[in-house]
């Protein structure tokens, strides 16, 4: 199981800059650590600038940002569109996970706002930067996933019942799609995009959890320590976002252990969908798109179709 450093080895990124979301703990202080020992510049936005400087010190550039306020999110891109020219990586590491029914903006349900659509604006923001670098990467660090797995488009934001992993698990496949979507349309701009899953980690991640809960789960043993051999370290973690940022090939997919894994049919008529539907709701776009036209995510019959646009 490959590490983040090993990842990196004989990679130098002096003169390459990136922006790590959730740099500051887990698996992105990681990834966060080992650009940084490969030379890049590191930004890390962070909602807790206090603690993020306190776990970073030298290692990165820290800057206030809320994933859940897309004003504070819009602040953070102008600001950096305003210092730097030009974003090498851009990778989206910052998630929450089974929180209690929280609502952000304007009702959003939180898992899928924080861990989607602030990343969603985000991208869109930072992407004259992105087009403007020789050839950037977006990664967005995802979770595990199966055939079944489908956006709730007759309830996105759990407004009839909240289930905490329905909700995770829909904000974690939404950063597929998105990734997925992303690729096709910034191939053309010298913008490649893929998603990447780090495995079981225990980090800061869990916090919402009890141990009872990660004991019935099977991730605790009875004596509260993690099962045998189901946990990464954050540096094994780290490993496939970063493979993912410099080494994959195949733009728009889903990794996994150091390797691509091939599309599922419905991917391209989802994540045209949900991306559509995020535009409409955030009201960013990047030039190459444009903010769909209807209220609903199950309005757009063009989308329904599967055409491309």
């Amino acid at each position: 199981m490959y590490t983040a450093d090993e990842v990196l080895h004989g990679i130098d990124l002096t003169d390459h800059t990136a922006v790590v979301t959730g740099g500051y703990s887990g698996v992105g202080l990681a990834i966060t650590r080992a650009l940084n020992r490969a030379g890049a510049q590191v930004i890390v936005p962070a909602r807790r600038p206090d603690v993020a400087r306190r776990n970073l010190g030298a290692t990165a550039e820290t800057v206030e940002m809320d994933l859940g306020d897309l004003s504070s999110v819009d602040d953070f891109a102008t600001s950096y569109l305003r210092r730097h020219r030009a974003l090498d990586f851009l990778i989206t590491s910052a998630a929450i996970m089974a929180c209690p029914k929280t609502r952000v903006g304007p009702g959003w349900e939180a898992q899928f706002a924080v861990n989607h659509l602030g990343h969603f604006a985000l991208t869109c923001g930072l992407w004259p930067a992105l087009t403007r670098a020789s050839a950037a990467r977006v990664v967005a660090v995802a979770s595990g996933r199966s055939p079944e797995d489908r956006i709730r488009w007759h309830d996105v934001h759990f407004t009839d019942g909240y289930h905490k992993w329905a909700a995770y698990g829909q904000s974690k496949l939404a950063n597929i799609l998105f990734a997925h979507h992303l690729d096709r349309l910034g191939a053309a701009h010298g913008v490649r995009a893929f998603s990447a899953s780090p495995g079981y980690i225990r980090t800061p991640l869990q916090r919402h959890l009890t141990i009872a809960e990660m004991t019935e789960a099977g991730w605790l043993g009875t004596d509260g320590e993690p099962a045998p051999g189901l946990f990464r370290t954050p540096e094994q973690g780290a490993a496939t976002p970063l493979w993912a940022a410099t080494a994959a090939t195949q733009g728009g997919a889903y990794c996994t252990d150091c390797r691509e894994s091939e599309p599922y049919p419905h991917d391209d008529v989802e994540a045209e969908r949900l991306w559509r539907y995020s535009a409409k709701l955030t009201g960013r776009a990047i030039p190459s798109d444009s903010i769909a036209s209807t209220d609903s995510p199950a309005d757009d019959d063009s989308v329904r179709r599967g055409r491309s646009g």
